[in-house]
């Protein structure tokens, strides 16, 4: 992050609109990771020059363009998205003791064609997990994703069902302390939470906003 403090000008601004719809389009078309989507974006607004200070989209920016980009062109995104969500309840039930709370695409409602399921679950014991997908006859790749708290990487595990990709990331049950929480509740400018518990995302599911 930029250590100085800057206020961006009407240039800059229009800028950043640009980059972070190029950089949506490459996240929905290639199923690129947001910084890399930026990266390229930013070249394709501005070719081989020097990237102006600031002009990169915050990812909530690229959020809002990715929505608007699979709003006007892709008339699948509605479905998925309903198909998504109804995968990962399905899940956040069965995962209940593992307190989950789902991330995300699913989260979100930005679901392109190459978005996975990610459920965060929250509990100290990761192999009792593994244990719980074997009896359950499911196939998955261990891996590492990074602590959406930063500092590390956690325990993952990815498998396939019903033609959608899950992922479970496993942290400390003490974690979850603060991990609804919006950066400001009281300003409808800030973000909302990034995740939400199985009540909550049955609410967005239905139309409704969840509570708190």
């Amino acid at each position: 992050m930029d250590r100085f403090t800057t206020f961006p000008d009407a240039g800059t601004t229009d800028l950043r609109s640009q980059i972070a719809a190029a950089a949506a389009r490459l996240v929905a078309d290639e199923g690129l990771d947001y910084g890399e989507a930026k990266q390229r974006g930013a070249r394709e607004v501005l070719g081989n020059g020097a990237i102006p200070r600031n002009s990169l989209p915050k990812n909530d920016e690229v959020d809002q363009a990715l929505l608007e980009h699979l709003q006007l062109f892709d008339p699948d995104h509605p479905k998925r998205l309903q198909q998504m969500r109804s995968v990962a309840i399905e899940w956040m039930h069965r995962l209940e003791r593992f307190v989950p709370l789902a991330t995300g695409a699913v989260w979100k409602g930005i679901a392109t064609e190459y978005a996975i399921i990610h459920l965060q679950l929250f509990y100290d014991n990761g192999k009792e997990l593994q244990y719980f997908l074997l009896d359950l006859h499911i196939e998955f790749d261990s891996i590492s994703v990074p602590h959406f708290k930063g500092g590390g990487d956690v325990e993952a595990y990815q498998f396939e069902w019903q033609d959608q990709v899950v992922l479970l990331s496993v942290y400390d049950h003490d974690d979850i302390k603060g991990a609804l929480k919006t950066a400001n509740p009281g300003n409808p400018a800030q973000p909302r939470a990034e995740r939400g518990n199985v009540a909550a995302l049955t609410a967005l599911m239905q139309g409704m906003e969840p509570a708190g």
